[in-house]
């Protein structure tokens, strides 16, 4: 029986260990995920401020600040909960030979390929996107906050400062490296 036991924890470890390496391009990957939070930015609703004035003062005035939605922590919030169960909506779709890309799957009937693997995927990038979030959470919410993620700099701000999962191809990039490269010779 214990024998068994440690067999099954064993299997599920290595599921575990081979699914959170799995995915190829981590590019790729990170810009499907950006691209859904791009999504989410572009449907928010315009939110009024909140108010956090629940005190009184001595005198019967109310104390406390009123924060603006769009710097808020409940903005950051709204923004990435639940942003990595959406990504199970994902698989990877094959272009070519060589070449696949994450694409939205709106029916999961219509898939004509092995469902079983592209649910698999599926999973795949949930975990990847869980990963990601873990990674750079912290400063992914600071630029949300401070305005620096808008719509068409997503995946830019994610995928290329943030985690550095898409080589930066900017201009100011390249000048920069060539600065680093001068200043170490």
């Amino acid at each position: 029986m214990m024998a068994l036991r440690r067999l099954m924890f064993l299997t599920a470890m290595f599921m575990a260990v081979s699914i959170a390496y799995s995915i190829d391009d981590k590019c790729a990957a990170c810009n499907a995920v950006a691209e859904e939070l791009e999504l989410g930015i572009i449907k928010e609703k315009p939110r009024n401020h909140l108010d956090m004035r629940h005190r009184l003062d001595s005198k019967g005035q109310r104390e406390g600040k009123v924060i603006d939605y769009r710097v808020s922590d409940l903005r950051v919030v709204d923004l990435l909960d639940g942003l990595c169960d959406k990504m199970q909506d994902y698989t990877l779709q094959k272009i070519d030979s060589n070449k696949k890309t994450w694409i939205k799957v709106d029916d999961w009937d219509d898939i004509t390929s092995n469902k079983q693997e592209a649910r698999a995927h599926s999973k795949e990038i949930s975990s990847y996107c869980g990963r990601l979030l873990e990674e750079t959470e912290d400063e992914l919410a600071e630029q949300i906050k401070k305005g620096s993620v808008k719509v068409g700099e997503v995946s830019k701000v994610l995928c290329q400062d943030l985690s550095q999962h898409c080589k930066q191809t900017s201009q100011y990039q390249s000048s920069n490296d060539e600065d680093d490269e001068a200043g170490e010779l």
